[in-house]
């Protein structure tokens, strides 16, 4: 098979949960364990910080990417889903795994791997950790799929574990409380391994310590940083990620990695050119109208969201919105400006909520808007529909944003 060919399998043969869901939930970790032995087990003997949570995740494990890079290190990143390329999941030093390698790996193993079924994210997880040791890393940051405990990523034995902001998300999988929730993504935490607790999580924080304690682990709350830190990424809610990133430093400091301040600095300065990160608070176009995308799904996203814009000036508010069926899609458009006018649509997935029903969901909450036949279709209607001091804001769920950017 090429290239093309390869993803093609990759996609439509392997349950994949970001285009069917909940099929795609593997509730164990035999199949991935199966897959390591197979592959020789890659993750043995790999250094990796290990990061789970609802929110955040993704802009923690990007910019301690970029910090490892300013520092000399050659740095593994492993994250998901992907907004517009699949090999944006596994990249080393910002670079793309390469396509030949996915090709030549996924022939090499086809025929084993097709004998217990794995996930499409079982798959991935392993190819990224055979990547990084074909590529000699010095550190990789794997971000969790969805939980933690049952990820698929949990089978590495980190320097350091992070655990994000919790919220309600996925809760036909991680448990209808934010206390179950959490447990599920305290199943992250190693014997004996230090882990760090997010800003935002102090109502559930007992649950983290209780596993710490169990695992002989130390654990350490983050707290606010007391001045401005400074990065590339937009966003007043990227100060709360970033005071994690520091901390995240300092641990990796005591255990002996050379990151000297002016090097972290500028690797937090300099996150979106070298680890390629998107879809967070992302300016589109500065002006006329001012366009923005960020990939909130959840009700913990769109509230950061809209402290997010209590910042921005504008005359008029317009939200295109697409959101996928398995979410709390109420709960998150109750939260919304009833003053803002609002374009439907879908993006083009199974899981996609249709953009009619997202509209009669949205009139029963008062917000007024109109449905469109693509994301597409709903962005130029936005477009058409604003003044040069409005602004367009692109959000409902990472597969929205990954269409239009």
């Amino acid at each position: 098979m090429d290239y093309e060919e390869t993803l093609s399998y990759l996609f439509s043969q392997l349950p994949m949960f970001q285009r069917v869901g909940a099929a795609a939930y593997k509730a164990d970790l035999n199949n991935t364990l199966q897959l390591a032995r197979m592959c020789e087990n890659p993750e043995e003997g790999m250094k990796c910080i290990h990061i789970a949570g609802t929110n955040g995740k993704g802009s923690t494990a990007h910019a301690l990417a970029s910090v490892f890079q300013s520092c000399g290190y050659k740095t593994g990143l492993m994250t998901s889903p992907h907004y517009k390329d699949f090999r944006e999941r596994i990249k080393v030093n910002g670079e793309f795994i390469d396509s030949e390698y996915i090709v030549d790996w996924v022939d090499r193993y086809k025929s084993r791997f097709e004998r217990i079924q794995p996930s499409f994210f079982e798959l991935t997880v392993l190819m990224g950790f055979n990547y990084f040791k074909a590529q000699k890393v010095d550190i990789a940051i794997i971000e969790t799929g969805m939980g933690g405990r049952l990820d698929s990523t949990n089978i590495v034995e980190p320097e350091l574990s992070i655990i994000t902001p919790i919220g309600f998300d996925h809760q036909q999988f991680l448990g209808d409380t934010l206390e179950k929730i959490a447990l599920e993504k305290a199943g992250i935490i190693k014997h004996g391994i230090p882990v760090l607790i997010a800003q935002g999580n102090e109502a559930i924080l007992p649950v983290f310590t209780s596993v710490a304690e169990s695992r002989s682990a130390e654990l350490v709350q983050v707290k606010a940083s007391s001045i401005p830190i400074t990065t590339d990424l937009k966003g007043s809610y990227q100060q709360r990620n970033m005071a994690t990133v520091l901390e995240a430093v300092n641990r990796m400091r005591m255990r002996g990695w050379n990151l000297p301040e002016e090097n972290v600095n500028h690797g937090l300065n300099h996150i979106i050119p070298q680890t390629g990160f998107m879809g967070r608070w992302q300016i589109i176009q500065e002006a006329g109208p001012r366009i923005i995308a960020d990939a909130a799904h959840n009700v913990h996203g769109i509230t950061t969201l809209l402290e997010n814009l209590k910042e921005e000036h504008y005359s008029k508010l317009h939200l295109v919105m697409g959101m996928v069926s398995d979410k709390d899609v109420k709960s998150v458009l109750s939260l919304l400006p009833s003053d803002a006018h609002y374009h439907f649509s879908q993006a083009k997935l199974l899981r996609a909520m249709p953009a009619e029903e997202l509209f009669a969901k949205a009139d029963e909450l008062g917000l007024k808007g109109q449905t469109y036949l693509s994301l597409e279709d709903a962005l130029d209607g936005a477009k058409k529909a604003t003044g040069k001091k409005d602004l367009i804001l692109i959000t409902g769920s990472i597969f929205t944003v990954a269409e239009l950017i």
